[in-house]
C-alpha cells in the first residue's frame, strides 16, 4: 500500500508545508539527506510557481513502488491559466515575472523522471519521480 500526502498551496505558509512533508516522507523512505534536499528543494520551487501563477493548485507527494524500484512521486497540479508553451518554460532564465528563471527547469533537473502537461485555460500537472537510490 502506497502513501499519499496532499497540501493544498492557497499561500506562502502550504509552501512551507508542502517542503515539510516532502521532506518527511523522504526522509521516512531512508533518502540521502543530499536527496531529501534536492526532493524538498524541487518541491518548493513548484509550490511556489502554483502560488504565484496559478492558484488553486496542489501538491500531492505518493510513495511510488515500481518494476522494483522504490521512490516518491510529486505531482504539481494547478487550476490556473495553463502554459502556452511549455518548451519555453522548461529554458533556463525565462520567467513571465522578472524571476531568475530557474523554478521549472530546476526542479526538473532535481528529479530521475520529469513530465508536464498543460492546457491554456484549464492548468498545468507537473510529475516529478525520485528513484531512491
Amino acid at each position: 500500500m502506497s502513501n499519499r500526502v496532499v497540501v493544498n498551496i492557497n499561500n506562502e505558509w502550504d509552501i512551507v508545508l508542502a517542503r515539510q512533508k516532502g521532506r518527511e516522507e523522504a526522509k521516512r523512505l531512508n533518502f540521502s539527506v543530499v536527496d531529501q534536499a534536492r526532493i524538498t528543494t524541487a518541491i518548493s520551487e513548484l509550490a511556489r510557481n502554483i502560488y504565484l501563477y496559478a492558484l488553486p493548485g496542489k501538491i500531492i507527494i505518493e510513495e511510488l513502488f515500481e518494476q522494483g524500484k522504490h521512490g516518491l512521486k510529486i505531482y504539481a497540479i494547478d487550476e490556473g491559466p495553463g502554459i502556452s508553451d511549455v518548451r519555453k518554460v522548461l529554458e533556463d532564465g525565462y520567467s513571465t515575472s522578472g524571476g531568475l528563471g530557474a523554478g521549472v527547469p530546476g526542479a526538473k533537473r532535481l528529479f530521475d523522471d520529469f513530465s508536464i502537461e498543460s492546457t491554456v485555460g484549464e492548468g498545468t500537472e507537473i510529475i516529478g519521480i525520485k528513484w531512491k537510490k
